[in-house]
This record gives C-alpha cells, sequence and structure tokens, in this order.
C-alpha cells in the first residue's frame, strides 16, 4: 500500500499518474492530487456537448480527457481529488460503493456528515460535493473523485455550458446536479473551516492513519519519468483531447 500527493498542480501529469499507477503498478495504491484550472471530461463525452471552450481559453482554464467514463467535472485549488487504485477482488463488484467508505469516514471525523447519492457521489445538506468515476481493466480498477472544499462555483458553471444547443447523440452527457463547496457549510455551521491546504493535509493524515502509515509516499525519479512519457503521448494532445 502507498499514499502519494501528487507534487505538481499539473492536470495532464496527474491524469497521466492515475494511468501509471493502475497499468504498469501491482500496489494497492491511494493517489491524492489538486489541479490548476481545468474541466476533465469522461472517455466517452464531446467537449462541444459539455464545455464553453470561448469561456475556458479566456479563463486559461485547460480542458483534458480522462481514462474513465461519467461526466464532466471542474477542477482548481479549491477541488482535492481522490484516487483509489488496486487489484481488481473476485468476491467484489467493481461496481460497488465500498471506495467511498473511507472518504466518508475520514469527513465524518471532521464534522462533515455527507452521505453516498444514487450516482455513487457524496451529497452534504443537499448539495452534491463529490462526483466520481471508475475505470476496470482486466485485473485492476480505479475509482476516482473530487472534493469540493472551497472550488470557484462561478467558474465551474460558466465553464461547464454546452456549446451546442443539440447534444451529439454518440456522446455520454454529464448530469447536472447542484453544488456547494464543503468549506461553506462548516463556516455556516460555525465549525472549524480549515485553509485549503491545512483542509488537504488534514484529509491526507486520515488516510495515513487509517492504514496504519507514517508518512506519505513519493514518485521515484523512473516513474516521474515514465508518467511524463505517457502525459506528452497522450493527455496533451489534442488528438485525445478532442477526439468527439
Amino acid at each position: 500500500m502507498k499514499v502519494i500527493f501528487s507534487p505538481t498542480r499539473t492536470p495532464s501529469f496527474n491524469l497521466a499518474a492515475e494511468e501509471f499507477l493502475l497499468s504498469e503498478s501491482r500496489v494497492e495504491m491511494v493517489f491524492l492530487y489538486v489541479n490548476d484550472p481545468c474541466v476533465i471530461i469522461g472517455s466517452n463525452q464531446s467537449v462541444e456537448n459539455e464545455v464553453d471552450m470561448d469561456f475556458c481559453t479566456l479563463n486559461k482554464i485547460e480542458i483534458i480527457r480522462r481514462l474513465s467514463g461519467g461526466g464532466s467535472v471542474f477542477h482548481d485549488r479549491g477541488n482535492l481529488n481522490y484516487c483509489f487504485i488496486h487489484d481488481k477482488n473476485p468476491d467484489k463488484s467493481s461496481l460497488s460503493t465500498d471506495f467511498l467508505i473511507l472518504v466518508i469516514q475520514s469527513l465524518h471525523s471532521m464534522q462533515i456528515p455527507c452521505e453516498i447519492g444514487k450516482r455513487k457521489d457524496l451529497w452534504l445538506n443537499g448539495f452534491k460535493i463529490s462526483g466520481t468515476a471508475s475505470h476496470v481493466s482486466n485485473v485492476r480498477e480505479l475509482h476516482h473523485g473530487t472534493l469540493l472544499y472551497n472550488t470557484d462555483l462561478e467558474k465551474l458553471q460558466n465553464a461547464l455550458i454546452p456549446q451546442v444547443s443539440k447534444p451529439l447523440k454518440r456522446a455520454t452527457l454529464s448530469v447536472p446536479s447542484p453544488v456547494n463547496n464543503i468549506r461553506t457549510f462548516l463556516v455556516e455551521k460555525a465549525e472549524y473551516a480549515p485553509s485549503e491546504s491545512a483542509f488537504y493535509q488534514l484529509f491526507s493524515q486520515k488516510i495515513l492513519d487509517y492504514y496504519q502509515m507514517n508518512e506519505l509516499s513519493e514518485f521515484s525519479i523512473i516513474e516521474k519519468k515514465q508518467i511524463n512519457n505517457i502525459q506528452l503521448q497522450k493527455y496533451v494532445r489534442k488528438e485525445w483531447n478532442r477526439k468527439m
């Protein structure tokens, strides 16, 4: 078991790291990361169906396609991403929500009483705070999600506006939901509402405590080079990000 907090906020690197950890490693992993502003679309989605590209260009918001399915999400430095990667268990369905149990336990211990929704997402006080998606290979599975802690919700709403009035039928469409920030909830409830960096540290420590680990792991120099190769060959390329 390893728990790694990404050393970079570059979205294409972090998505490449997820693919590397899924396909090139057999170690059970928890990968945590924070991205600079970007829209991450599902593997079977059309950019035109999901994103206001003019707004994203004007605001320097990258648009990148991920490996997993599901709907489009907005990331910025107020959003923490979690990713669980492990070998498939023949006694457990890959569609299980078990990977969310640790996330919920960690948040509950911070006075954040979230619940699992119908789409393997997390809800807090009537608002969605975390969407999830999965990718399953022959021997491994990846489950990842977002945590809206202090995201710019105005940019989120403006970025995730389709450019087409009639969606492309062949592409998977996102399901809109009302969203809110965890920090807003904590402030309104007069609970301790840490800074973004403090929240990320607290959450990381909860994960480490669960696995009885003393510290976070890091990517080796060789692993970073391998991740960079995947990044350059796939996640920065227009052919991948605009394939529909």
